[in-house]
């Protein structure tokens, strides 16, 4: 289940937008509140007036294969999806994206990856469904890395197998909260886990940030489903 493209500076989909209806009232509503006469409105980014800043290393021919330099794929990764995140990006502000977005689809690919990184002091960033609210998904400033790659679980979104009777899967970290869910049912399971962000968020970012499932009863987290990593 692949999604439809995703917006590279705020929460959504690209290709949707907001009713008009409903901006309109927004605005209203925000005048009234303020006591505003009018609401100045800033139009959202797009990818060509983005002047991103060159690589500053060079990829190895082995790495050069699942990783990407194109403006889309590193702006879409400079940012999570918090408010600080999302007035950045409307205002253009992508003054520190990765130097690449890496795509791997093996584990050995991770691995060479990590020894590449490991070797020229390149910070390596996970990023699952770039949710994110604090920062996790950001490159580091300052000089102690000579740079950054973003690595994007999104081919790592298997159901490799389900025990019906122990009622227990194992499932790849960059799978999404729908797409799970849809290969759960075929069997008459659930995760039962349902974050704001589920659309959106994958198991693997669940796990590493112990998430909350705010429409869960009883267990919500998401380490309380956790068998073994």
């Amino acid at each position: 289940m692949k999604q439809r493209l995703r917006s590279f500076w705020g929460w959504g989909l690209a290709d949707e937008t907001l009713p008009e209806v409903y901006i309109s009232e927004f605005k209203r509503m925000v005048q009234l509140a303020f006591g505003l006469n009018s609401v100045d409105e800033t139009p959202p980014p797009r990818l060509e007036e983005l002047s991103l800043r060159t690589p500053g290393f060079s990829l190895p021919s082995d790495l050069k294969s699942f990783c990407t330099q194109e403006t889309y794929d590193r702006a879409s990764h400079t940012y999570g999806k918090s408010f600080r995140d999302m007035i950045r990006a409307i205002n253009r502000k992508f003054d520190n994206p990765p130097d690449y977005v890496a795509y791997p689809s093996t584990e050995e690919e991770i691995a060479a990856l990590m020894r590449f990184c490991a070797e020229k002091r390149i910070a390596l960033i996970p990023y699952g469904g770039g949710s994110s609210v604090v920062g996790g998904v950001e490159q580091p400033r300052g000089n102690h890395y000579e740079g950054s790659i973003s690595c994007d679980m999104v081919n790592f979104d298997k159901i490799i197998r389900v025990n019906e009777k122990s009622r227990t899967a194992r499932i790849q970290a960059g799978i999404y909260g729908p797409a799970m869910e849809a290969g759960l049912k075929p069997f008459g399971l659930t995760i039962r886990h349902f974050p704001q962000s589920f659309e959106f968020s994958t198991l693997g970012g669940w796990i590493a940030t112990r998430a909350g499932g705010h429409f869960a009863t009883l267990y919500t987290h998401i380490d309380e489903f956790v068998q073994s990593l």
